[in-house]
């Protein structure tokens, strides 16, 4: 019975393993923008604002633009894209009563050439009174989205994952000296019948982290 369960542990310990192991091999490292910038674009008498911000989610962004239309409500357009999470798989772009692909599509890809993330790219549009054509439309994007981001501080960033543990009293010195060797930062502790602590590590080392708990017996959860 000892073989099978030692076996089934092992299993299990194997499953969490796997998707840490395999979500570094994709990426572990990301870019993106420390801080909000603003940028600015003139073209035959239209003037495109453009402001660059570091954003976390979807809702963040919904917030963000419904922010920007309120506060500039006289303008005629209020065009925007943003890339999420560090594979930037989530985007959207909106052109925002702009012919199609004439707006947020030269923003996202500035966003994009540069392979930043967790951005969102707003650029507000005040009619100059002549019409710039979509050659003239797609470039005026593209450089009010381009100047934002040239103002902006990019930083690199690493993908952390949070590991929830659980166990007896007596490994705690144990376990607070794997928490120290491997870098992990403690977000949540408890202590019941058992201890309970939720550690965030950058992703890279969790596989590492894991390893050696479970050499201590600590209970992965």
């Amino acid at each position: 019975m000892k073989g099978s369960s030692e076996a089934l542990k092992a299993i299990a310990l194997n499953a969490f393993l796997f998707p840490l192991i395999y979500s570094f091999s994709m990426t572990d490292l990301y870019k993106t923008i420390e801080s909000p910038a603003e940028g600015l674009y003139k073209a035959k008498g239209s003037k495109f604002l453009s402001f660059a911000l570091p954003v976390r989610s979807a809702d963040e962004v919904k917030e963000r633009v419904k922010a920007y239309r309120k506060e500039y409500y006289d303008a005629r357009h209020v065009c925007y894209a943003y890339v999420l999470g560090a594979e930037r798989a989530e985007w959207r772009a909106n052109d925002d009563g702009e012919p199609s692909g004439t707006a947020g599509r030269p923003i996202l890809g500035q966003i994009h050439s540069r392979e930043l993330t967790d951005v969102l790219v707003v650029v507000v549009r005040y009619f100059g009174g002549i019409l710039l054509g979509t050659s003239g439309l797609i470039a005026a994007y593209k450089e009010a989205a381009a100047d934002a981001l040239e103002q902006a501080t990019v930083v690199e960033r690493t993908v952390e994952r949070q590991v929830a543990i659980r166990f007896e009293y007596p490994l705690m010195n144990e376990v607070m000296r794997v928490v120290k060797e491997t870098g992990a930062q403690v977000l949540a502790q408890s202590y019941d019948q058992d201890c309970r602590m939720t550690l965030s590590i950058r992703l890279q080392d969790a596989p590492a982290l894991v390893a050696k708990l479970d050499k201590l017996h600590a209970t992965v959860e």
